[in-house]
């Protein structure tokens, strides 16, 4: 039996724009907590540092889905060389901002300017569409962008955050720059793999405004509040329990969960239909985070959030399948990033929520959170199954029901 993975590579270029896309994306993962890491030691206040951080993120967030837009109606090259360069300009400005203790204000213009950062993970998703729509490659490709998302978020965090206090506090967000100007860069050479612009087949200002694309935002919302909650709320209860270099060691647990499923995933062909297989994930996702409102100890916990990983790429990989197939060409982009953006924001939410729960209540309580999010996955991904069903398998079960 052939291994699925080569069988992706064996097109030409496609391993010269993953390489240059997985660079590209590092950035993604780095770059919050190293403006963190960065402001925390220059400034000594961690709210300025959190603040100028969220605003990025926030920023970054809603200008994402418009530069992705852009690269739909006008090319990757066209788009994403000003957008990128004008990001990298705005790192530049706040790493010096930083460094020469410039007044705050400049430090959040910056932070503001910056979020013409593109999202990369949408970016090389669409070449691999472009490459293999309609056929079962497809899924092994999105497959491996899951697992390779994974491996930038286990990576990024820790490397951006260490290099700052190892070396200087500038140090993470300037690596940060440089991965972003030269991934980008390299990416954007790769001429022979860039989707073609198409024309605009349907009316209407933006991707969003797909039904099926707003139900899948709003499950993936609630999936990245289990993902922030599970951050916050590990680091929270290992500190309580005065051992807490050992949250690494966990959170490291919950994505590998993730990496090896996705990985074994990725090699199956599953005959189910793919909105069945995402429904089946996400009850997974929503059933795990029941037994981590029980965990008493480290090692229970840390076995539980194993489990609870195994739900995470399979979700990813199912979504971005039923992104791929209810946005038209000509704004696939676009929905893919929008996907990418729910992620990020339940992120922030579960940061936020869990933070705010921890504080009152305890430590262990902040997975009540996790819960709560996984019940509203679980519903909204219910009411919606129909809509994300294709129109042509609905009709049949309409009429059998008249």
């Amino acid at each position: 039996m052939s291994n699925p993975y080569t069988q992706i590579f064996s097109a030409p270029g496609t391993k010269a724009f993953a390489a240059a896309g997985f660079l590209a994306r590092l950035p993604l993962a780095m770059v919050t907590m190293g403006i963190v890491a960065m402001l925390s030691q220059t400034h000594g206040e961690y709210w300025l540092a959190g603040a100028v951080s969220a605003t990025f993120a926030l920023g970054n967030a809603f200008v994402s889905p418009q530069i992705s837009r852009l690269v739909d109606r006008h090319g990757q090259a066209r788009v994403l060389v000003p957008a990128t360069g004008l990001s990298v300009l705005a790192f530049g400005g706040l790493l010096a901002a930083a460094h020469f203790h410039w007044p705050a204000w400049t430090l959040f213009a910056a932070a503001l300017l910056a979020t013409t950062m593109p999202s990369m993970p949408a970016m090389v998703r669409a070449r691999w569409s472009q490459l293999y729509r309609d056929t079962p490659q497809l899924h092994t490709a999105f497959a491996f962008e899951s697992v390779a998302d994974e491996v930038v978020y286990m990576t990024g965090s820790i490397l951006s955050v260490g290099l700052s206090v190892a070396l200087f506090p500038e140090a993470g967000p300037l690596v940060s720059t440089l991965f972003l100007a030269v991934g980008t860069t390299l990416f954007v050479m790769q001429k022979s793999t860039e989707p073609p612009v198409r024309v605009v087949e349907r009316g209407g200002p933006s991707a969003i405004g797909l039904r099926p694309v707003q139900i899948l935002v709003l499950v993936l919302a609630a999936i990245g509040t289990i993902f922030g909650t599970a951050e916050v709320t590990v680091i929270a209860f290992t500190r309580a329990l005065g051992q807490a270099s050992a949250a690494s060691f966990v959170l490291a647990g919950y994505a590998a969960g993730s990496l090896i499923v996705g990985l074994v995933f990725g090699a199956l062909k599953v005959r189910m239909a793919l909105e069945r297989q995402f429904m089946i994930a996400i009850a997974v996702a929503a059933a795990t985070t029941l037994p981590l409102l029980f965990v008493s100890d480290i090692a229970v916990l840390a076995v539980m959030l194993f489990l609870a990983g195994v739900s995470i790429s399979p979700t990813l990989i199912t979504a971005m399948g039923l992104i791929e197939r209810h946005v038209p060409p000509a704004e696939l982009t676009e929905g893919i990033t929008w996907a990418m953006t729910g992620i990020g924001m339940g992120m922030a939410i579960g940061s936020f929520a869990s933070g705010w729960v921890i504080d009152r209540f305890g430590a262990a309580d902040g997975f009540w959170v996790a819960v709560a999010a996984g019940a509203i996955a679980l519903a909204v991904s219910f009411m919606g199954a129909c809509r994300l069903t294709p129109a042509s398998e609905r009709e049949p079960l309409g009429a059998a029901a008249a």
